[in-house]
C-alpha cells in the first residue's frame, strides 16, 4: 500500500504559506510511509521533539484497481472511495527542508502523520469533484474545503502518478489541504466532516 499525497494544490493555501497565490507548472506529489497510516480513531501522539505540528484537512481518495500510464478520461474507474484525512505536518521542519531544497520525507511522513477517516463509497455523490469538508476541532470550525477548488483535478492527479507509479488497489491519495491550517496541541479532538456527515474522529495525546 502506498500512500501519495499533493502538496500546494489550493492557491488561498499557498499564499498562506508563501504569501503569493500560485498554481506549480505540475503537481507536487510526495508520499508517505506505511506506518504513518493513522485510523481507527486512533489518537495521534504528538512528536514534541519536531517543533510545531499542523493539521492540514484533505479530501481523500482510495485506489480499487492496477493501474499504469492512465488516461485522464478513464481516471474515474480507478478510484471507488473517498474520506477525510489529515496530513500532519512537522512545519518549522517543512521549512527549513524546503529553504535548503531538501525532501520533506521527514516532516510530512513520520508515524502517524496520515490520519484517515471512514470510507464513503463514491457512487453515494453525484460528483466528488463538487465535495465540501470541514474540519473541526473542540467543537469550532478551523478549515473549510471544496474539492472544486483543486489546482489540479482528481482525475488529473491519478492520471499525473500513474506516469511514474503503478496504482495499485489500496493505495491511497491525498489531494491537498485549503487554506486554514494551524496547530495541534495536547488533547485537542479532531473531527473531520465529509459534506455533513462526520467520518473523522481522533485525539491528540
Amino acid at each position: 500500500m502506498k500512500i501519495f499525497a499533493v502538496g500546494m494544490n489550493y492557491g488561498l493555501h499557498n499564499k498562506e504559506l508563501d504569501g503569493t497565490l500560485y498554481k506549480p507548472e505540475t503537481p507536487v506529489i510526495f508520499t508517505k510511509a506505511d506506518s504513518a497510516l493513522l485510523k481507527n480513531g486512533k489518537p495521534f501522539f504528538i512528536p514534541d521533539f519536531m517543533g510545531r505540528i499542523d493539521y492540514e484537512a484533505e479530501l481523500v481518495v482510495r485506489i480499487c484497481k492496477l493501474g499504469k500510464n492512465i488516461s485522464q478520461r478513464f481516471a474515474h474507474r480507478y478510484y471507488d472511495a473517498v474520506t477525510v484525512g489529515i496530513d500532519f505536518t512537522a512545519r518549522e521542519m517543512q521549512k527549513k527542508l524546503r529553504d535548503a531544497g531538501q525532501p520533506w520525507d521527514i516532516c510530512k511522513g513520520f508515524d502517524g502523520s496520515a490520519a484517515l477517516g471512514e470510507w464513503v463509497e463514491k457512487d453515494k455523490f453525484l460528483d466528488p469533484q463538487q465535495l465540501r469538508f470541514h474540519l473541526d476541532i473542540n467543537g469550532g470550525t478551523v478549515q473549510e474545503g471544496y474539492a472544486g477548488d483543486m489546482l489540479f483535478k482528481i482525475d488529473e492527479l491519478i492520471s499525473y502518478i500513474s506516469r511514474y507509479f503503478t496504482l495499485k488497489t489500496g493505495d491511497l491519495l491525498y489531494t491537498g489541504t485549503p487554506v486554514g491550517v494551524g496547530p495541534v496541541q495536547i488533547n485537542d479532538h479532531l473531527e473531520g466532516y465529509l459534506e455533513e456527515r462526520k467520518v473523522l474522529d481522533l485525539r491528540c495525546k
